[in-house]
């Protein structure tokens, strides 16, 4: 993968004819620098944020798919909270994996979990996009890892939110 990512890159900077071993030969280059899917693909590939991590095998045991943000990089929005505006980055400068409640305060009691979890209820105006993915529905609320990966997206009703939060961040005190 490491070769194919550079053989495709060093082709799109410097020109290069595509053969067959880069993106399969399909697109040919006058193409690639117009269309979003192959510049989404690279530039994932280049800064890393193409990385996903696949939900462990159902921890919900619901059989249902999971949010396409679940295993990927949480976007770094601008948020408003009782406190000001701040951005979802900014809430992983304590090393603490984050509740961050989209929908209105007093959904989930995250007392139980208090002391490993922050929960933070904000508002974000705007469209959610991921590299390599792109838009995606907006959940309304968030558990994001301390690495900044989510761990869970739903509804705060959602009986998933309980054993995911126990599952990554241990049972309820």
């Amino acid at each position: 993968m490491v070769f194919s990512a550079t053989t495709s890159t060093v082709t799109v900077i410097s020109g290069a004819t595509l053969n067959s071993r880069t993106f399969g030969g399909f697109m040919p280059k006058s193409r690639m620098s117009k269309t979003d899917e192959p510049r989404r693909r690279i530039a994932g590939m280049i800064s890393g944020l193409d990385v996903f991590y696949a939900v462990p095998d159902d921890v919900a045991g619901d059989g249902q798919d999971a949010h396409p943000l679940i295993g990927r990089r949480m976007p770094d929005l601008d948020l408003q909270t009782t406190e000001g505006p701040t951005r979802v980055f900014t809430l992983l400068h304590h090393a603490r994996p984050v509740l961050l409640d989209l929908a209105g305060p007093g959904a989930f009691d995250i007392t139980p979990w208090a002391d490993r979890v922050a929960y933070i209820g904000a508002t974000h105006e705007g469209g959610w996009e991921l590299p390599v993915v792109g838009e995606i529905a907006a959940p309304p609320a968030v558990l994001i890892r301390p690495d900044g990966y989510v761990a869970w997206a739903g509804d705060l009703s959602d009986p998933e939110l309980p054993r995911a939060l126990t599952y990554w961040f241990g049972p309820p005190a």
